[in-house]
């Protein structure tokens, strides 16, 4: 049996200075990175999440109500897209790209990125993908693949079965991530001290999250 910790969306824009911040997300980074540095030997693979906002349709709003809609963030390419600079990338084995061109919260929704596809954050928020099509045609450098690897096939596929969650957002992409993966039939913990929400009181996304088999620590 393996143990993967994965790491969600510790990106620029959740961070203080970002597009759609979350508080203590910055010092979150710097948290995170402490942890896995401590407790790497405890884990067999190490993992992370980015929200890859390409077209996502109604997920992006100039009138967001912040429940289904947001104001555009992590756009594919872009610095806010990026991993916070206070995470340390060393243990990290793979990055999953959520969110191309739906809304999507989940970790095990995401595709694994290419070894070599690094993002330079050279586009300016809110730009399409530089071919000039909005639909991730082929053709264009950010184009879905359709032979990329989910996270669940990765996570099968190095025979993962123990699962620690941490990042942003407690209450939206952590929770989402950790009841999928209960789903799919992982073992789940949530480390709540190494975890940052969107709301004031995250009651609720904890109970959401236990009564769906998630343990919370």
């Amino acid at each position: 049996m393996s143990r993967a910790l994965i790491i969600v969306d510790v990106q620029n824009d959740f961070c203080e200075g970002g597009a759609l911040p979350v508080a203590g997300g910055a010092n979150l980074a710097g948290e995170i990175s402490e942890y896995v540095d401590a407790h790497h030997g405890q884990f067999d693979h190490v993992v992370a999440t980015q929200d890859w906002h390409i077209d996502p349709g109604s997920h992006f709003s100039e009138e967001p109500d912040l429940v289904d809609s947001w104001p555009p963030h992590c756009v594919a390419g872009t610095r806010g897209a990026e991993l916070h600079p206070d995470l340390d990338p060393e243990h990290i084995q793979a990055y999953f790209r959520k969110g191309q061109f739906a809304a999507a919260y989940s970790g095990f929704e995401g595709l694994l990125a290419p070894e070599d596809d690094v993002p330079t954050g050279d586009r300016k928020p809110g730009a399409m993908p530089v071919s000039g099509t909005d639909d991730g045609a082929a053709g264009s450098p950010f184009a879905a693949d359709e032979d990329a690897i989910g996270l669940d096939d990765w996570l099968q596929s190095h025979d993962v079965e123990d699962i620690v969650v941490v990042g942003i957002a407690t209450d939206y992409c952590v929770k989402a991530t950790a009841l999928d993966a209960v789903q799919a039939g992982y073992s789940v913990t949530v480390l709540r001290g190494l975890t940052a929400g969107i709301a004031e009181d995250l009651d609720d996304a904890v109970a959401e999250m236990e009564l769906g088999g998630v343990d919370v620590l």
